[in-house]
């Protein structure tokens, strides 16, 4: 598998009960999403294992979810921290103007002017929309994901075109 081939979409957090249930956490739009997946890849970029799940529920907040040969406490709780991806061949297409947060990280961020703001660093949700977070050096901004500001965006050439100065 080459890195691009696994998308992150959560990480796994402390232990459920004492059968080797685990809490999930969703960074998604909605996070029961993660419980369309049969097998979810655990770890981090470069060491990912397979998991078949075997069990899983929503809850409150969270996913909880039981793989298959995981049985106690123990082996759940050796998990945690651990990201949650799955294989880029097994998303859904986007829609036009759609993207995945994973597609918008390490692009450049430039404005009208032709300045450049940074990369995005990561993103995040608020309610009434997205933010980018976008780093340059150590300055860091938070542009809203939206229409007014986002004028576009080129995953080909690995650039967002925004309306937003670099005094903001």
């Amino acid at each position: 598998m080459q890195p691009d081939d696994i998308v992150v979409m959560g990480q796994i957090g402390a232990p459920f009960g004492v059968r080797g249930w685990v809490h999930a956490y969703a960074d998604t739009e909605n996070p029961d999403s993660l419980m369309d997946y049969a097998v979810w890849r655990v770890g981090k970029p470069g060491g990912w294992q397979c998991y078949k799940v075997e069990e899983i529920e929503l809850h409150a907040k969270s996913i909880v979810v039981k793989f298959e040969g995981i049985a106690d406490r123990n082996a759940a709780a050796a998990l945690r921290n651990a990201q949650i991806g799955v294989l880029r061949s097994e998303l859904p297409e986007t829609e036009e103007g759609e993207y995945y947060w994973s597609d918008l990280i390490g692009l450049e961020v430039i404005n009208l002017q032709g300045e450049r703001l940074g990369e995005v660093a990561q993103l995040f949700a608020t309610g009434a929309n997205d933010i980018l977070v976008v780093r340059n050096g150590e300055t860091e901004r938070l542009l809203p994901f939206v229409k007014s500001v986002v004028q576009s965006v080129d995953a080909t050439d690995r650039k967002i075109t925004v309306d937003w100065g670099l005094d903001y």
